[in-house]
């Protein structure tokens, strides 16, 4: 699934919702942040070898996937409703840090 099929999906949920007033973008990046936040939570305290093991727990997998999947939704909508172009922001970055962190550096 595309970006912008994503995006499609998430915005008709929210239309069908009468949620696009609640989706400034202030809102969203601090739903987004308070997302991350709950993602980061899966892994504390866990040390280095348990975090790489974390999906072999069904039930803790299936919270960091849900997690996951909350944080990707919000950057989603935050995207649609500033008309940001992830895919180009991403190659953008990208090309920006290859300056900033050459490969064999």
């Amino acid at each position: 699934m595309s970006i912008a099929t994503l995006q499609d999906l998430l915005a008709d949920f929210a239309d069908r919702r009468d949620w696009g007033r609640f989706h400034t973008p202030k809102n969203l990046a601090m739903a987004l942040a308070g997302e991350a936040g709950e993602l980061a939570a899966e892994f504390q305290w866990l040390d280095p070898e348990q975090s790489a093991r974390v999906m072999d727990d069904p039930a803790k997998a299936e919270a960091v996937r849900l997690e996951m999947a909350d944080v990707l939704s919000y950057l989603l909508r935050l995207a649609d409703v500033l008309d940001v172009d992830l895919e180009a922001a991403v190659r953008e970055k990208t090309a920006v840090n290859e300056a900033r962190f050459p490969a064999g550096r």
